[in-house]
């Protein structure tokens, strides 16, 4: 193994943002696209359970991962296009996704300012199709590279090529685990196209005075609603929203809307005309989770679609919560609510090099 590049028995809780206390078997950080491609292509490296992470903001790890944590930090944000309407920039995969945002903002570069304060890295933006007040990753990518995991090879990707769908794209589904990104290339504005109508914008932007509309204000505006919402990880563990909003078919809408006749406006939000995406967050409050704790776990008071680590809490006792809100809002809806966060270890599976086939994406 490579004495420079693999560390063993390496403490996990300062990498993701539950902050708990495991330890990753070995541990990689990989700051370029050479080094990684160095280790893919190795054949002496052992069989290892595997995952690759960005800043933890989307894990939970129920125990000691038993394998190889490969920790993407390549940075790096340059601009290698301009012209008097867009300016394009390639951003490494480990850059935090907020910095970005800042750094834009900071240059009056237009297009994800609506994206402020969304936790992760950049790397993981494309796989999850990342979206906030009424934007989302897609409209701004123009291209992104990845490594295959099989061959070493890297591989371009247009924006097309990521099928990008709502919080889905190609890497969740016929490539999930085969390709990690290294960066993304980001077509912005120059010519601000501003999206104020999504939520608490237009309020925010009110109660704040704002005279003159601009992307720091709605930048400013959206930190402030999500700071509002959102516990601040340093001080509380959580990785943000737990559980995808479900989308439900017509029928389903029809029959929710019929029993819960008051049913507010942000609750069913259409996708098209056979879909409708279900808050998550109502779902699980009218269960009564909303700040409910138990031991070092609970559900935030302030945003029912957070689960929370007190201090103490282990993986198993997070996890256990989880599913017993699951359960409840299967047992009242007869909606199934899905994880967005990946949960760790992984089921029994390993790989032997050049193989690397069970990998999961950037996060």
């Amino acid at each position: 193994m490579h004495p420079n590049l693999i560390e063993e028995n390496i403490p996990l809780a300062h990498l993701h943002t539950f902050h708990i206390p495991v330890t990753a078997r070995y541990y990689s950080a990989i700051a370029s696209q050479e080094v990684l491609i160095e280790l893919l292509r190795d054949k002496t490296l052992p069989s290892l359970p595997y995952i690759v992470i960005g800043n933890g903001s989307n894990l939970l790890f129920v125990d000691d991962f038993p394998g190889w944590v490969q920790h993407i930090t390549i940075g790096g944000i340059e601009k290698i296009f301009e012209d008097h309407q867009h300016i394009h920039l390639r951003v490494g995969a480990g850059v935090e996704w907020h910095q970005l945002v800042m750094w834009c903002v900071e240059r009056d570069y237009a297009g994800i300012e609506n994206l402020s304060l969304i936790p992760g890295t950049v790397g993981a933006a494309p796989v999850q199709n990342i979206g906030a007040y009424g934007v989302s990753f897609s409209e701004v990518l123009e291209e992104l590279e990845a490594v295959e995991i099989h061959t070493g090879k890297v591989r371009k990707f247009t924006k097309q090529d990521c099928r990008f769908g709502y919080r889905d794209s190609i890497f969740k589904n016929d490539l999930r685990n085969q390709y990690i990104i290294t960066n993304v290339t980001l077509r912005l504005h120059k010519k601000p196209k501003l999206q104020i109508t999504y939520g608490a914008i237009q309020e925010t932007l009110a109660k704040m005075e704002v005279q003159t509309l601009s992307i720091k204000a709605i930048s400013d505006a959206i930190i402030h609603i999500r700071q509002q919402k959102l516990p601040d990880t340093d001080k509380l563990g959580n990785a943000g929203s737990f559980f995808k909003n479900p989308v439900i078919n017509q029928q389903a809408a029809a029959k929710l809307q019929e029993a819960y006749p008051s049913l507010p406006a942000n609750v069913l939000t259409p996708l098209h005309d056979t879909a409708f995406k279900v808050s998550a967050a109502w779902l699980i409050e009218q269960c009564g989770w909303k700040g409910y704790r138990r031991g070092d776990v609970g559900v935030y008071a302030d945003h029912a679609l957070v689960l929370v680590n007190y201090g103490q809490a282990t993986g198993q006792e997070l996890l256990t919560l989880s599913t017993d809100i699951q359960a409840s809002v299967l047992q009242r809806f007869q909606i199934a609510l899905i994880p967005e966060v990946v949960i760790l270890p992984l089921p029994q599976t390993t790989l032997k090099s050049p193989d690397y086939d069970t990998r999961t994406p950037t996060l």
